[in-house]
């Protein structure tokens, strides 16, 4: 991943070299780029106060949001709110785009 701000504006390129999580930019709203191999997961949690978008740019991702599996694709995109426990596993080598915004 790579950065650069010019005049207010910033601008990341994700190449998908950094593995695991990465932030783009600092502040708000929390911006992350996610990358799981097929059969790696990230254990449920959550993220109080925020509303979150999760683009899967590729693979796939069996995301869990409370009670509830949804089994996504390269381009589907989902919004939820993050007081629910949260947890991706990837069925294949995945990589995902999360913006975390205050509530």
């Amino acid at each position: 991943m790579s950065g650069t701000r010019q005049s207010g504006t910033e601008r990341a390129t994700l190449d998908g070299d950094e593995g695991g999580r990465a932030r783009l930019f600092d502040g708000e709203p929390k911006t992350v780029q996610l990358s799981l191999d097929a059969g790696e997961s990230i254990p449920a949690h959550s993220h109080p106060g925020r509303h979150i978008v999760f683009y899967l740019r590729s693979g796939a991702v069996d995301l869990t949001l409370g009670a509830e599996t949804l089994s996504l694709s390269a381009g589907d995109v989902v919004r939820f709110d993050g007081d629910q426990d949260i947890s991706p596993a990837a069925t294949a080598d995945s990589e995902a785009l999360l913006v975390l915004a205050s509530a």
